[in-house]
């Protein structure tokens, strides 16, 4: 197996001990993405249509360190603090998957890291 750990300023740094994404075998594993500004570090406190636009930006800077892109996305989950979010952030999502969109789960859950409304992991084809 091969694997290789990527890392771009282009997106947060990790605040934790992970990498921002891993390429094993074919496949870029994103990291879950929250809308942090990869500059300052701060949390978008925006709409969730502004949150989940940096969240896929952020994604998108991974996976072209990795040798990827958006299009090539086989899967990706999506972790919401409020479920009534659903439709806003959705309305944002479909606009970076246009066209042959991937395999995706939505979940509501009880807390994100930094107090973020929304965090979105992916995983592609390199």
């Amino acid at each position: 197996m091969t694997r290789k750990s990527v890392s771009t300023d282009k997106a947060p740094k990790a605040i934790g001990p992970y990498s921002q994404g891993v390429v094993a075998n074919g496949f870029v594993f994103c990291s879950g993405q929250i809308p942090a500004n990869p500059e300052t570090g701060e949390i978008s406190t925006g709409s969730i249509t502004e949150q989940t636009r940096r969240v896929l930006k952020n994604i998108s800077a991974v996976l072209e360190a990795a040798g990827s892109s958006m299009k090539k996305v086989v899967k990706v989950t999506v972790f919401l603090l409020d479920m009534n979010d659903f439709t806003e952030m959705n309305e944002e999502y479909a606009k970076w998957f246009p066209e042959d969109p991937p395999a995706r789960a939505a979940v509501q859950v009880a807390r994100l890291p930094k107090n973020a409304r929304v965090e979105i992991q992916a995983i592609a084809v390199v």
